[in-house]
């Protein structure tokens, strides 16, 4: 069996990447293309390995003799590359293609060993590769029946999406056996060839052969297998978190993504904090059958949106302000409205912190477990003279509660000595006190008590909608809330973000029971987590819970060894850093808090 590699184009889409060489010289975590394919290539006991070559060739051939790769490697050139595509490229190659069994597969393509080794040991002669389609994935798809034939082929532009689990997407690795190749490919290739010309792809050619009966391609469905097609720079980034040179690498870099995880869908996110339960299936169909006109029409401005924001919580609009996410307004109270020395609790949410140049007075709990109450933190701060205080309640990452009676005494005790405060309520739904009765301080009475009282919610925690980029701050300081409406952008939230708050009301009922569900899960949770010997699990009233990871297990191979196993944690070591190791997990349903558990009793084991 020999291999045939496709590499006489140009990549332009990889602008100054290939300005000066082939696209397969792209490096990914710096090894390039070539190199992960011919050292993939160059175990497989191939006769041969043939490139066919064009753009930049000799700067190719070159690197390549650079390798020491022992399969012989023979180049077709391809002096016509920039008028070309890939079938006239394949063209040139036919006359291997006759000579014995071929491994078929194009430069642009980073992939493990696996792919090829699934090729190789299928018995079938001829097998096209396939993966189940993902929404990173562009172009032609295919059906498949029972018996691993092509039945149908989807052009990119006719995909139903509300189908898409049926399709699957070429891989473009192939391997033709070459009686497959002399009898049915090189005659259907020229004559295809003949009939469009130079600049088709070899595909076509694929695509034709596999609809008619007897010409023996089946497919070969992949099981998880990774590769992905690099095309242009974002699709490098993406395959720079696929393929790192060692697992804690790949970790610390999905981590430092800080989102966009629908790009991995195999991977289960328990490192950023969202509702598991909510929103309802049925909310999520009204949204989607208003996507077309929610997509192509304006939202509303800030005066509108400032009336649903209002009614979804029971304020007057002059105490309301919606933002683009919280941290939109966070960014603006903590640049724009704070002054003088501000007083923190660490460890905590650093965005208030982080938007804050001036001095900072920081408060950390003695306790083991990061817990403080509300008179924990007048005590500190009675004589430390401070302007403002800042708390984040339920506290992240620590879950730490101050109940509702408590907090108002705090409020009253900085009313008393002059003192602002910022409350962030973003995870107060989830609090156990919440099951009798509303606890917030997003209420008339409460706000009302207190002009230098400001309370900022993330929608996008409690009501499971991070995409949509939703928050709120609501205060009685009247002036502050109309200054903070004027800094922002007059449309600062999308069209579906304002749909969703248009009909949130509608869903309340199915709000409090996803808020049921949670408990239940984080409490079956918790419980879980108290079994396995070398965590300490600290309590929680938020929709996360922060645990201790003992010295018997190293974190930073924890976190690694997880994300290899496409669970992603979050590692508090660095955050917190008095020596002892932290991780924080998000409570997810129960099927997935069931994973992270079975996963850590398998470490436990081993």
């Amino acid at each position: 069996m020999q291999a045939v590699i496709l590499a006489a184009g140009m990549g332009k889409r990889l602008k100054e990447l290939t300005k000066d060489n082939t696209k397969c010289m792209v490096e990914v975590n710096g090894i390039t293309l070539a190199e992960r394919a011919l050292r993939i290539l160059d175990k497989k006991s191939l006769s041969r390995i043939v490139i066919v070559d064009g753009y930049k060739r000799d700067n190719l051939e070159k690197y390549i003799d650079t390798l020491n790769i022992s399969t012989p490697i023979e180049y077709v050139r391809n002096d016509i590359y920039d008028t070309t595509n890939n079938i006239y490229s394949l063209l040139l190659a036919k006359d291997y293609l006759v000579k014995e069994d071929t491994l078929l597969l194009e430069s642009d393509l980073i992939f493990e060993e696996a792919l090829i080794d699934a090729l190789i040991y299928d018995e079938r002669k001829t097998l096209a590769l396939v993966d189940h389609y993902e929404s990173w994935m562009d172009g032609t798809c295919t059906v498949i029946d029972e018996e691993d034939r092509i039945v149908d082929f989807i052009p990119g532009k006719y995909l139903r999406y509300e189908e898409k689990e049926k399709y699957y997407k070429t891989v473009n690795i192939y391997k033709f056996d070459k009686e497959f190749s002399s009898k049915v490919y090189i005659p259907f290739l020229e004559a295809y060839l003949k009939a469009m010309g130079v600049n088709e792809y070899y595909e076509s050619v694929i695509k034709l052969i596999a609809m008619l009966e007897g010409t023996g391609i089946r497919v070969k469905r992949l099981n998880g297998e990774v590769w992905y097609e690099i095309d242009d720079e974002q699709d490098l980034d993406i395959a720079c978190t696929l393929f790192p040179n060692d697992e804690k690498e790949a970790y610390e870099t999905i981590a430092s993504r800080y989102g966009g995880y629908w790009r991995y869908p195999k991977l289960v996110d328990f490192c950023y904090l969202i509702n598991p339960y909510f929103p309802p299936e049925k909310m999520v169909d009204e949204l989607k059958s208003n996507f077309a006109e929610l997509l192509t029409q304006y939202p509303s401005g800030m005066k509108v949106n400032s009336l649903l924001a209002a009614k979804n919580f029971g304020v007057h609009r002059e105490h309301i302000v919606i933002g683009n996410g919280a941290a939109e307004l966070i960014k603006s109270l903590m640049e724009r409205v704070v002054k003088g020395r501000i007083g923190v609790v660490r460890p905590t949410f650093e965005e208030y912190p982080n938007r804050y140049n001036g001095e900072q007075v920081v408060f950390r709990s003695t306790k083991d477990d990061f817990s403080y109450s509300a008179d924990d933190i007048m005590e500190y701060y009675d004589s430390r003279n401070v302007d403002w205080i800042i708390l984040i309640n339920p506290d992240n990452p620590s879950g730490n509660y101050i109940p509702y009676e408590d907090m108002r005494k705090f409020i009253k005790w900085c009313k008393g000595k002059g003192i602002g405060i910022i409350v962030d309520e973003s995870f107060i739904d989830f609090a156990s006190e919440n099951k009798q009765k509303d606890v917030t301080l997003i209420n008339e009475a409460d706000l009302n008590s207190y002009n230098r009282l400001y309370v900022v919610k993330s929608i996008s925690k409690s009501y499971g909608v991070p995409g949509l980029r939703l928050g709120v701050m609501a205060s009685s300081d009247i002036d502050t809330i109309s200054d903070i409406k004027k800094d922002v952008a007059i449309w600062n939230i999308n069209s579906f973000a304002e749909f969703y708050m248009q009909i949130y009301e509608k869903y309340k009922r199915d709000y409090s029971k996803a808020l049921e569900l949670f408990r239940e899960s984080r409490e079956e949770f918790v419980e879980s987590l108290k079994r396995i010997d070398w965590i300490n699990v600290f309590p929680s009233e938020a929709n996360y819970v922060m645990c201790e990871v003992k010295d018997k297990i190293d974190v930073k191979e924890l976190c690694a060894r997880l994300y290899n196993n496409n669970i992603l944690i979050k590692d508090l070591t660095g955050k917190v850093n008095n020596g002892h190791q932290y991780i924080r997990l998000a409570v997810k349903r129960k099927d997935e808090n069931e994973v992270l558990i079975s996963s850590f009793v398998h470490i436990s084991e081993t």
